[in-house]
This record gives structure tokens, C-alpha cells and sequence, in this order.
């Protein structure tokens, strides 16, 4: 039976990735440290900011501190939230399904942004009331692929529910990147992988794959269990 969702952000209820290249290109480029759309979607899509840029730095054989990452970070937040103001728009069905599923069944938010990233998104779609939990890259110390961010928004549904109504091979993570199929499947959770920003081939470990959430349904994704 399903008991618990949970939603990836980036890639699965907004299409920000572009948004996201083209902030990380504008404070890396003049430091001769970008890098082509092509290498975004092959190496650095699965990070959160603080790794993505420390992963850049890494292989260009340059050192990062700790005081010069919150500056690269804070400047890549606020490009990305001077394009998001002009607006966004959400992956068809996604909207629907989340209304649908808040206030019937534990529903929870786990993404490697930002909150400054996520919130005015959730607000521009009237979303921000709908997750039972939150958890963002302000939250975790280390990024998917690493199961810690699915862990504690899986724990923060458990302290919020009865632990024994939620047992984690009856959740459902939607997914749309192998480092989040990776931090879910780490968690014990199932996943759902859309393939919005990447073909089926690469999402290996998903339970179910799909093109769209569009016309998804709660049965729909109760019979991806069955």
C-alpha cells in the first residue's frame, strides 16, 4: 500500500535546470570556470549548489574556502531569483497531483535546493501549504547521492505521523535524476522517475519509470506498488 510521497523539486515540478546552468555560468564564467549545458546535465544536475561548486573548483585544480563558497553561492541565489521573479512554469499534471495527494496521504518536499530557491516558486503555483515537510540543501550536509537528505525528510514524516502507519518501502520518492534515485533507494524508499531530464536508460533503480505526471493518479501511483 502507499502511505507517504514524497517529490523531488528541480526537474520534477518545475523545469528550473536552465535556470539554475545559466546562474552557476554567470559567477563562474568570469572566473574561467564554466562549463557547456552538455557537462551541467552530465556531472553537476544531481548537486546541490555548495557541492556543485565545490565539485567545479575540485576539477579545476583550485582550492575553495569556506568564506569564498557562501559568496559564490549567495551570488548564484540571487541571479536565479532575479529570472524566477519574470516566472516560471510547472511540468504538466505535477500541480494537479500534488492538490490532489496534500491532505490525504503524508506528503513531503525533498530537493537539493535552496529554500530562497524553492519557496517563491511554491508560492508563484499556491503550493506552499501543501507539504507535510520540508527538506532543502540548508538542511543536509551532504548532497544526493547521498541518502541523508531523503533519511531525515523520511524521519520528519515519522515524527509528524505514527511510525508504524509509514514504513519506508511504502513510500514513493518521484525522481528525475540517477543521484536521486541513488538518495532514495538509500533511504529505503521506492522511486517513481520521470524522465524530464533524462531518458529511461539512465534512471536505473526506479520501480517505475514514466514520461509525464500528467493524468498520473493516487491509484496510479498505488498500483506502481502492487
Amino acid at each position: 500500500m502507499l502511505k507517504a510521497v514524497i517529490f523531488d523539486f528541480d526537474g520534477i515540478i518545475v523545469d528550473t535546470e536552465p535556470i539554475h546552468f545559466q546562474a552557476f555560468q554567470s559567477v563562474l564564467q568570469p572566473l574561467k570556470l564554466g562549463y557547456s549545458w552538455e557537462q551541467y546535465l552530465d556531472k553537476y544536475i544531481g548537486f546541490d549548489d555548495r557541492d556543485a561548486f565545490r565539485e567545479v573548483f575540485a576539477s579545476a585544480g583550485k582550492l575553495l574556502d569556506d568564506r569564498m563558497l557562501c559568496e559564490l553561492i549567495s551570488q548564484k541565489a540571487e541571479v536565479f531569483e532575479r529570472i524566477v521573479r519574470q516566472g516560471v512554469q510547472p511540468y504538466p499534471g505535477v500541480i494537479e497531483l500534488i492538490k490532489a495527494l496534500s491532505g490525504c496521504l503524508p506528503l513531503a518536499l525533498c530537493s537539493g535546493a535552496l529554500k530562497r530557491d524553492i519557496f517563491p516558486i511554491l508560492e508563484q503555483f499556491g503550493l506552499e501549504g501543501s507539504f507535510d515537510a520540508i527538506v532543502t540543501a540548508d538542511d543536509v550536509q551532504k548532497s544526493k547521492p547521498d541518502p541523508e537528505s531523503y533519511l531525515l525528510t523520511y524521519q520528519r514524516l515519522v515524527d509528524l505521523f505514527d511510525h508504524s502507519t509509514i514504513p519506508p518501502q511504502e513510500c514513493i520518492a518521484i525522481e528525475d535524476t540517477p543521484a536521486g534515485i541513488t538518495s532514495a533507494t538509500g533511504a529505503g524508499l521506492n522511486v517513481v522517475a520521470i524522465t524530464n531530464s533524462y531518458p529511461a536508460e539512465r534512471l536505473t533503480g526506479a520501480l517505475h519509470i514514466t514520461d509525464t505526471l500528467e493524468g498520473v493518479t493516487i491509484d496510479g501511483l498505488r498500483s506502481f506498488l502492487t
